[in-house]
């Protein structure tokens, strides 16, 4: 007798869109005042922040919990991450703050780190590393001007040119995990030996195995994105698809995912047995280029049919929408993009560009877009947003902002 094909649970694409962003907190109304339990909330839900030196608006870590909690103060997101100790540093999807528990689970990573020996072409040494190991220990915490032998600058092969030895030998501690870090003053890595940043309690926890690390991730990373495919749930702390995929089908045997069938979707989708599936998104928020919501961009083209390349390293004359384009969320949909610069000096939001996409009404686009613009502009202190000519949403949010260039 031949098998029959599994039926599985059915899921519309709007259905799908709204299990993720309530997923990732936007299924619940901006605070009037965000404290640290707002924040702590946040981190709970998305397990990662991803971090980017580029301010171009707002740190992109700082933006994140903008887009979901409106003006907070800054200061108060980094006494929690960096003078409290409650999250960490570490190579999670990509450089990252995760909570201070997750670190147990990171130390898989940092042995591959450590197997691959000192970086080819990067002139160090073994003995070198313990050197600046050594002087971390007696004199940390250091920024990286601040060793006793910051060694000389060796290799061209980075895009910014040659770097110090200490400060690859630091990168190397950090990635190993027996240094971390912590940000000071204008965003500035001061590192420490891990003894003084990761808590006693935590580093005396037995290393999960690598399956069992990877799995807890895995079930984490779900918990944050609501719905997604097998590649989404690997992207999300940048486990390989294929160490991946077994584990994936170990959570849905024992019931905490759930495969389904998205509609438009060709791959099979899992969803986490806990998710949310709010009757409706009333969500209207300003994206950063590496917000959960859009940072695997193959997700945004099959979840929110918006395709997205940030092109900040494409040349100018090159570029379709501009430098630093963010998107902008829209009930349960993107319906926009903007390329957008503080201008701190004049005191102004400057909206270089503004696109609506083909789904979306110009007219309520704009009216949205501008009350979020004016709220990104009072967050930061700026004192009026100009919009510029410059896109197809120009001439409505113009209108709606009253604003020239």
């Amino acid at each position: 007798m031949t098998a029959q094909p599994k039926r599985l649970p059915k899921l519309s694409i709007s259905q799908a869109r709204r299990i993720a962003l309530a997923a990732q907190g936007f299924d619940t109304p901006r605070p009037a005042k965000v404290d640290r339990r707002h924040l702590r909330k946040l981190m709970a839900n998305q397990q990662v922040l991803q971090l980017d030196t580029i301010p171009i608006i707002a740190r992109p870590q700082h933006l994140v919990p903008f887009s979901r909690l409106g003006p907070y103060d800054e200061a108060t997101f980094d006494r929690v991450a960096y003078k409290d100790d409650e999250w960490f540093e570490s190579w999670a999807h990509e450089a990252a703050l995760i909570p201070m528990e997750l670190e147990p689970y990171f130390r898989w990573r940092q042995a591959d780190m450590a197997e691959k020996g000192h970086w080819s072409g990067e002139g160090m040494t073994p003995e070198y590393v313990e050197l600046v190991h050594q002087a971390l220990t007696e004199h940390g915490p250091l920024l990286t001007k601040e060793l006793p032998d910051p060694g000389e600058k060796i290799g061209t092969d980075h895009a910014w040119g040659g770097r110090s030895q200490g400060r690859l030998a630091l990168g190397r501690l950090f990635a190993i995990g027996r240094a971390g870090s912590r940000r000071v003053g204008n965003f500035e890595r001061q590192y420490d030996i891990i003894e003084r940043i990761v808590p006693d309690e935590i580093r005396a926890q037995l290393t999960p195995t690598r399956a069992d690390a990877q799995r807890e991730l895995l079930r984490r990373a779900s918990k944050a994105i609501g719905v997604g495919t097998e590649a989404c749930l690997a992207d999300y702390f940048r486990i390989r698809n294929p160490e991946a995929r077994p584990l994936i089908a170990e959570l849905v045997e024992v019931g905490e995912l759930i495969e389904v069938k998205v509609e438009g979707w060709e791959k099979p989708a899992f969803r986490a047995a806990d998710s949310k599936l709010p009757r409706q998104i009333k969500a209207s928020a300003l994206l950063s280029p590496f917000d959960p919501v859009v940072w695997f961009r193959d997700r945004g083209e099959f979840l929110f049919d918006f395709r997205y390349r940030i092109e900040i390293y494409v040349p100018e004359k090159k570029r379709e929408f501009g430098y630093y384009v963010l998107p902008y969320l829209q009930g349960e949909r993107i319906t926009a993009r903007i390329d957008v610069k503080a201008e701190r000096a004049d005191g102004v939001l400057h909206v270089k560009g503004a696109w609506h996409e083909p789904h979306a009404d110009p007219a309520e686009v704009a009216a949205g877009l501008a009350t979020e613009l004016g709220e990104l502009a009072r967050w930061q202190k700026l004192d009026q947003v100009v919009v510029a000519t410059k896109g197809s949403l120009a001439p409505a949010l113009r209108s709606a902002i009253g604003s020239n260039s």
